[in-house]
């Protein structure tokens, strides 16, 4: 497949801060390897076993104690984003075959929204206990292996969606910049979504008085947000998968046709994320800032998957081919 055309849209990024990331404090991490490259994210049970999707189409779970790898499904597509849905099967965002189910038992797979025009590509997800599902298409713009256009881009077109149990999907929120991570309030009173092209994540109410309201939870990241979870201590934990490049915040806005000369360039000497492993976890009420932990190791990085869970948090990278933990 050759390589899309863009066509940017001029943005005022704000204002990064010159000290923009912060202290290296990462703990020991725990790294378990496994057969297969980009673990994009990660989910735990609650016996501590890791599920995690691989670039291949495999959905593998890791024992806790990382000694027994199994395929438990093949999607044939990427999997991206996973949950439990309310009858023990995985959900699964597909970027190339949009939103399904797979049996953790037989590997059966079933389609609940398919890829096609109106889902080109399922990123992440949050299940509400009625089996309702809050989920991303991060564009319509572009396909997976062209992520990065959509950033260079900035032309907006993700999507939150919602699909209720009979099968009906409706828009939630649009407009969206690289629509990525989702999570949902521990008492389903809203749920969240992270734009990883704008740096910021958004609420949208879902009951009381404000239902259906949107609002600005966290804005100017310093980072790249991707797939963000609630954690079993109630906050909802952030993947930031690369820090800021302040050439591409300076290039957004500028004339259009600079970013039209970057994405023609080479991808070797293409902006690329800086390697690093960053994640923070926040108050889903306030959007303040409660843990961060920034470090760098030479064998994990970006960090494009986080979970917490009991104390510990499981990390998963688009890049590598292993999980890490760290107890915090």
């Amino acid at each position: 497949m050759g390589k899309p055309k863009v066509d940017p849209v001029v943005w005022q990024p704000p204002k990064l801060s010159l000290r923009s990331t912060p202290k290296s404090n990462l703990p020991e991490l725990t790294i378990l390897q496994v057969n297969g490259r980009g673990t994009e994210d990660v989910l735990v049970s609650e016996h501590g076993s890791v599920y995690t999707g691989v670039e291949d189409g495999r959905i593998l779970r890791l024992t806790a104690d990382g000694r027994r790898l199994d395929t438990v499904a093949d999607t044939g597509g990427r999997p991206l984003g996973l949950e439990f849905y309310p009858d023990g099967r995985l959900l699964v965002c597909d970027a190339s075959r949009g939103l399904l189910l797979a049996d953790r038992t037989s590997g059966e797979l079933e389609t609940l929204v398919p890829r096609g025009d109106d889902l080109r590509v399922c990123n992440n997800a949050a299940v509400a206990a009625d089996g309702t599902v809050y989920f991303t298409d991060s564009t319509s713009r572009f396909d997976l292996d062209h992520y990065t256009a959509d950033l260079i881009e900035h032309s907006g077109t993700g999507r939150l969606l919602r699909r209720v149990p009979s099968g009906d999907v409706t828009v939630l929120l649009d407009g969206l910049q690289f629509a990525n991570g989702v999570a949902l309030a521990p008492d389903e009173s809203y749920v969240v979504v992270a734009q990883t092209g704008s740096y910021r994540l958004d609420k949208v109410w879902l009951t009381g008085s404000r239902a259906g309201a949107d609002e600005a939870l966290v804005e100017n990241l310093p980072g790249f947000p991707d797939n963000i979870a609630t954690g079993s201590d109630g906050l909802i934990w952030v993947a930031l998968a690369s820090p800021r490049n302040r050439l591409l915040d300076r290039a957004h806005r500028m004339n259009p046709l600079l970013r039209k000369g970057i994405w023609a360039l080479p991808e070797a000497v293409r902006p690329k994320e800086r390697a690093c492993i960053w994640v923070r976890a926040v108050d889903g009420d306030t959007g303040r800032t409660v843990h961060e932990y920034y470090g760098k190791r030479d064998d994990f990085h970006m960090v494009t998957g986080v979970r917490e869970h009991k104390g510990t948090v499981y990390l998963g990278s688009l890049h590598r081919r292993a999980v890490a933990s760290f107890s915090r």
